[in-house]
């Protein structure tokens, strides 16, 4: 299982524009080629580890999700599928099939669009000591993992490193201005909607995600971008395990994290070697919800979209 697990790219003949914690993204001809690793990373630290086919699960996911939102927001693909690629890629298939894109290039909106759908995480934590989320009030008496009666926005700044800093809605419109404020709001929280919605029928709850946006330069036109409601952006619960007022079980990487709390490790850089079988159950529960959501057996088999 360990030859298939990619996590560092290498494409002598592009350019590397920047190295995330789980993507790199190269120059293409005016255009970008996003590369999804198999990279994993926690409380803020790339781990030595690798998880098979995360990578093409985050990628194949996203791109399932982009597909199903064009009706509310365009976004930045101009191509997902490696054989129609340009030729000059053809020799690094075995690095780019399924688990990259060829996407328009924008200028990005520096915030992180988050949408809550229950308090959990941060949230819980905040809600316990004020009373609200993000400086907005929330009635009393609520239990950890409740439905909000309507999803929260709440913006967050993207850090290049460590951790994003929840903002105020206005701070955020200070910085971008009260129309394009606006917009992202209600487009995330339009997304939102969909997106829970489509996975509550398919038996994954969406507790919370975060979008991000680009602009184009030219024409200021709002683009969907990065990744969408994967399980490294989002929350996902089994809808048949959940139960308010206790911690949920999840198809995300709290696996890993719930893991790596039982070490001496202080999360500060290198971060520890993840054992077989957290390997192997981190790979599960990513594979069951690429399953669940898209209705499509393994990576491999043709795009049949339900829905």
């Amino acid at each position: 299982m360990s030859d298939n697990v990619l996590v560092d790219t290498r494409l002598d003949a592009l350019p590397l524009r920047s190295k995330g914690k789980v993507r790199d993204v190269y120059e293409l001809d005016g255009k970008l080629l996003i590369v999804t690793t198999d990279r994993i990373s926690a409380f803020d630290v790339v781990l030595p580890t690798g998880i098979p086919d995360k990578g093409k699960v985050l990628n194949q996911l996203s791109l399932y999700w982009f597909e199903r939102t064009r009706g509310i927001v365009p976004n930045h693909v101009i191509e997902g599928d490696f054989d129609r690629y340009p030729a000059m890629l053809a020799p690094f298939g075995d690095q780019l099939r399924l688990r990259s894109m060829l996407v328009k290039k924008l200028e990005p909106v520096a915030f992180e669009c988050v949408v809550r759908g229950y308090l959990y995480g941060s949230g819980w934590k905040e809600y316990q000591k004020t009373g609200g989320v993000c400086g907005i009030p929330l009635p009393k008496g609520m239990s950890l993992a409740d439905r909000f009666q309507e999803p929260l926005f709440t913006p967050s700044t993207k850090a290049t490193a460590g951790h994003d800093l929840n903002v105020s809605e206005e701070a955020m419109s200070d910085a971008l201005g009260a129309d394009l404020t606006a917009r992202l709001r209600e487009t995330s929280l339009s997304l939102y909607r969909l997106g829970s919605a489509e996975a509550e029928s398919k038996g994954i709850v969406i507790a919370d995600t975060k979008f991000e946006f680009g602009l184009d330069p030219g024409s200021g036109d709002l683009f969907l971008i990065d990744e969408v409601m994967t399980p490294d952006s989002s929350r996902f619960w089994p809808r048949d395990s959940y139960r308010p007022g206790q911690d949920q079980p999840s198809f995300d990487k709290q696996f890993v994290r719930e893991y790596l709390e039982t070490l001496d490790w202080d999360k500060t850089p290198p971060g520890p070697e993840l054992p077989p079988d957290v390997v192997a159950g981190t790979r599960d529960r990513y594979l069951e919800a690429y399953r669940l959501l898209t209705g499509r057996h393994d990576l491999d088999s043709p795009r049949r979209d339900r829905g």
